[in-house]
């Protein structure tokens, strides 16, 4: 297995990812194209020890995005939506004071 950060690479914290957290104790991540769903759930599991009840993924391709005179590509992306399963503590990104 690789390492779980690797796979795991950032959460995405948006209005949509706050309010899926909320109601549907479903997480969003950003993580590496190549993983798959089982690399996904051992990673989570692992890192924030919590059980996973299920996981779903999004590809992205990049856009076409210009600077100036020259256009390059952004790079491709995937997202995974974790859902936690029942009973399990819900992840906090970050705290408030």
């Amino acid at each position: 297995m690789r390492d779980p950060h690797s796979i795991i690479r950032r959460p995405i914290i948006t209005e949509k990812g706050v309010a899926l957290k909320d109601q549907q104790r479903t997480l969003l991540f950003e993580v590496a194209p190549t993983a798959s769903k089982t690399e996904i759930r051992e990673a989570v599991q692992k890192l924030f020890k919590v059980k996973v009840a299920r996981v779903r993924t999004a590809s992205f391709p990049g856009k076409f995005r210009r600077r100036g005179g020259t256009g390059g590509y952004r790079r491709d992306w995937k997202k995974a939506y974790v859902q936690l399963a029942p009973g399990e503590k819900m992840i906090e990104y970050m705290e408030t004071a």
